[in-house]
């Protein structure tokens, strides 16, 4: 799984757990594949910025509510949080992959993603001459040991192995998603149709490929399948119908079990030699592998800059235990500060994401994700789940003072239950369109009247 949560930002890309990125309030998503979406499901409940393309395929794919999907355009600079600006950048991976140029308080930090380097980069206005001070780098095949020629070259690998087998049919294995340029390019070169699955073919015209592909079998003598599919058995059966040759477009290390499957090295990931032009042209202060358990910053020593880096901030806010001298020290204090403050905690704060695990000791996970659907509410975001609930019940579950309030508030300590109780059904419960129309002036009275009440009982 590749994913990271930025130290000293609230940043976190490509990486769905909470608990793995407690101090994270903004969440990016590079890509679609597997290794980078674990975690990721229909169940998220915050916002997401990726790019537009991506975004199409999140809401295709995984099911995400469009109302947590927030595309931003490549190229241009986003402000996201009121604290960071990011810019997009091609990563030349797969459909929708990008790059993302982030500067804030923290200093500048290019996060690539997976990526493959091209000279064009170069050329990118948001790099032009850009100081680095941290870049998180795709190490896929970040080995001397390891070279990989250029995409254009492994093409033409694989047009001369399909010349070479003249009467057989070709199935090419792929992932769900990626090297559809390899495949546009052999049926332009051959002259034929693709033949795919139904849900692929509806994939290429999302992606809005050239048109050839099609789901008629024997249309084209040239197919492409899940890679899982290229198999010892598979070949069997199907060189029992036809003649065929299996490819598999690959930088990566592949056990062949039939001599009909052949790898060509065709990978959407940045070759050795790749990186070191592309490090050396930046000159970031420091590189951080993206891949864990894989280091390389050795090779770079010697092209990184000795400018002075802007270090992480460790001191970025994160919700913390209260102490028991404060607890002590704040039950000492008058009622009327008490019942203000609990007001004021239930206002609406914008996009503030608690740490998860203090609501799953206090209310539990469902608590959790009704706190992240609220205050993204209180921004203006839209209700995905509104068309579920009703009524009183849709109020009290959108609004700031509603039933995820009262429930965290119910968890006060026991002295303090029965002021609180008695306000959450005066107060906190009230429907934000209602509190609007009252002013300070009425809000003090309705207190002094609880007030009164509770003494006179």
């Amino acid at each position: 799984m590749n994913g990271t949560a930025i130290a000293g930002t609230p940043i976190a890309v490509d990486c769905w757990s909470v608990r793995r990125a407690p101090g994270a309030r903004l969440f990016f998503l590079s890509h679609l594949h597997a290794d980078h979406t674990a975690g990721l499901s229909s169940t998220w409940s915050r916002p997401i910025y990726c790019s537009p393309l991506t975004a199409r395929l999140l809401r295709r794919r995984l099911q995400v509510p469009p109302c947590w999907i927030r595309p931003l355009e490549v190229g241009q600079s986003h402000v996201v949080g009121e604290e960071v600006t990011v810019t997009l950048l091609d990563a030349n991976h797969c459909p929708g992959s990008v790059m993302f140029l982030f500067e804030g308080a923290f200093g500048t930090i290019l996060y690539t993603g997976d990526f493959r380097y091209a000279r064009s980069m170069q050329d990118e206005p948001a790099l032009q001459g850009r100081h680095i001070d941290r870049l998180y780098l795709d190490n896929t095949h970040c080995h001397p040991q390891r070279p990989l020629p250029s995409r254009q070259h492994a093409t033409r690998q694989a047009a001369h192995l399909i010349r070479s087998h003249p009467r057989h049919h070709v199935v090419i294995g792929l992932y769900s998603l990626g090297k559809e340029a390899l495949l546009v390019d052999l049926a332009v070169e051959f002259g034929t149709w693709v033949v795919v699955s139904p849900w692929r073919l509806e994939q290429m015209r999302l992606l809005e490929l050239p048109d050839v592909f099609t789901t008629e079998e024997g249309a084209g003598w040239i197919r492409a399948v899940d890679v899982a599919e290229i198999r010892s058995d598979t070949l069997v059966s199907w060189n029992k119908l036809h003649p065929t040759i299996a490819i598999v477009p690959t930088g990566r290390p592949v056990k062949v079990t039939h001599p009909n499957i052949h790898t060509i090295p065709y990978s959407d990931h940045s070759s050795f030699s790749e990186l070191c032009e592309f490090v050396e042209w930046l000159k970031p202060c420091s590189v951080i592998p993206i891949v864990k358990g894989s280091t390389c910053q050795a090779y770079f020593q010697k092209y990184l800059s000795s400018a002075p880096q802007v270090l992480p901030d460790f001191d970025v806010p994160k919700p913390v235990h209260e102490p028991v001298q404060q607890q002590s020290k704040r039950k000492g204090q008058e009622p009327m500060c008490r019942l203000k403050r609990a007001a004021q905690q239930s206002a609406p704060r914008g996009v503030v994401y608690e740490s998860p695990e203090k609501y799953e000791e206090s209310t539990g996970v469902e608590a959790l994700q009704q706190n992240c659907y609220k205050s993204v509410l209180s921004r203006g975001g839209c209700a995905c789940d509104a068309g579920k609930e009703t009524g009183k019940e849709k109020l009290s579950r959108e609004q700031p003072g509603g039933a995820g309030a009262a429930s965290a508030v119910s968890q006060a300590s026991a002295s303090e239950e029965h002021f609180l109780t008695g306000l959450a059904q005066q107060y906190l419960l009230t429907p934000l369109n209602v509190l609007k129309q009252n002013s300070l002036q009425k809000f003090d009275k309705l207190v002094e009247d609880f007030l009164r009440r509770g003494e006179a009982s």
